[in-house]
């Protein structure tokens, strides 16, 4: 295989616009119809269209979080591996230091940014027609108003619990920063313990990491930082790279056949698996290929489907073409953006939209007792279907602007954080280890 097929990566920036876009499509399914999330909407009913399988992955949307710990993987393992195939090990830990110490503020800053913005608009009422919703996640996930010093604590607050307990109240969606920013320092420590190490060990160490978070129950992260660094490696490896250049087989059987199990898994429902056979098939089966210890079944049946998805992509050039096309890698650049800024987006603008600016009163009964107001309920589901296209891509363009100022603010602060901290001439040092 040529190098430049070695070079070919962009696919993978394409599969996190899309697993961006899958998280979105998964909160505006729990917003407004959570019964997507079931097999059926009762016990005997035909699916509706988006509840059959492999259809229904695209509002289920589960399979993005772990999209992004594949992608993680993949990325952190990317610069190093190739360092390490030209036998520049001193060369590549440097390069990983550097990661390593870049990856806690193009992660922390722009979250918090995002996270003061939320507080500014919450504190100016933005929240207060999405507190009256007949939505339960929409109100479970907007944060209370509250005067001005009690809410400025328990920003401070959140500020620190996202990196300490997964928990923001002002923006639940960012629980998941801190696994992925554990999980690509497990990654970058994989790398340095194994930098001395011939490709083909680094792989097995990397599938014996895979297996053993698939029976330590982290389906959603674990396996995928070490399946995605073992694709990378795979990639990179001669042996396998001059073997996949001279068979087509693969990419016109393996593939599809990959892709298809993978959706298919991907497709199990979050609750009432047992309401439909194909998913009370897929109930039984878990018994027997999971770990015994209380497995999250959903999890893992999205968690196995990535797997075989990705070795899927993994095997079909085609496939990694439609990846790479131009709007799919812009919606992977700006996939950071989308997944800080749509949650909010969803309650203020998208909410707005639906049901007006203004939040209904309570009712004051003859008593002196208050009554809440009645939730407000959607109305014409043209105008939803409306609405939500034009959403889109109000939001879409707000996050290539948080893309080009905020991020791009970020990238500058840490560069100059970096060269202010590191040595300017560590690449010329002596040997980092011992010979």
């Amino acid at each position: 295989m040529s190098a430049s097929r070695q070079e070919n990566v962009k696919w993978v920036d394409g599969l996190r616009g899309i697993a961006s876009l899958l998280v979105v499509l998964t909160h505006l399914t729990r917003a407004f119809d959570d019964d997507l999330f079931k097999p059926t909407s009762a016990e005997g009913a035909s699916p509706r269209l988006l509840q059959l399988p492999f259809l229904r992955v695209l509002v289920q949307g589960r399979i993005g979080v772990p999209i992004f710990s594949l992608v993680t993987g993949y990325v952190c393992a990317l610069k190093p591996i190739r360092i390490y195939a030209n036998g520049q090990q001193e060369k590549a830990l440097v390069s990983i230091t550097k990661s390593a110490f870049r990856r806690i503020p193009r992660l922390v800053l722009p979250a918090s940014i995002a996270t003061i913005i939320i507080w500014v608009i919450c504190e100016f009422g933005g929240f207060s027609v999405t507190k009256h919703v007949a939505s339960w996640w929409l109100i479970y996930t907007t944060p209370n108003r509250q005067s001005i010093v009690p809410s400025f604590l328990e920003l401070c607050t959140n500020l620190i619990t996202t990196w300490t307990r997964e928990w923001n109240v002002y923006e639940p969606n960012q629980w998941t920063l801190l696994p992925l920013l554990k999980g690509a320092f497990l990654v970058y420590v994989m790398l340095f313990a194994t930098a001395y190490m011939k490709p083909k060990y680094r792989m097995m160490v990397e599938m014996a990491l895979f297996v053993y978070y698939y029976i330590a129950n982290d389906p959603e992260f674990g396996i995928h930082f070490f399946f995605g660094a073992f694709l990378c490696d795979l990639s990179q490896l001669p042996a396998y790279t001059d073997w996949i250049a001279t068979r087509k087989w693969p990419g016109h059987i393996l593939s599809p056949i990959c892709i298809l199990i993978g959706l298919l898994f991907a497709s199990y429902p979050e609750t009432k698996a047992e309401w439909m056979p194909w998913s009370n098939a897929m109930l039984s089966l878990s018994k027997y290929i999971f770990p015994p210890s209380h497995p999250d079944t959903p999890r893992f049946y999205t968690g196995l489907g990535l797997t075989f998805l990705a070795l899927g992509l993994h095997f079909s050039d085609h496939a990694k073409q439609v990846l790479s096309y131009k709007y799919l890698l812009w919606c992977g650049k700006n996939s950071f953006a989308v997944y800080l800024l749509h949650g909010t987006f969803l309650r203020t603008v998208l909410v707005w939209m639906l049901y007006g600016f203004v939040a209904p009163k309570d009712i004051l009964n003859e008593d002196g007792s208050v009554h809440e107001a009645p939730h407000l309920e959607l109305g014409s589901r043209w105008w939803f279907y409306l609405a939500v296209g034009m959403w889109f891509g109000v939001m879409y363009w707000a996050a290539n602007l948080w893309t080009t100022y905020v991020d791009a603010w970020c990238g500058r602060f840490t560069a100059s954080l970096e060269k202010r901290t590191f040595h300017q001439e560590e690449e010329k040092s002596q040997p980092l280890l011992p010979q």
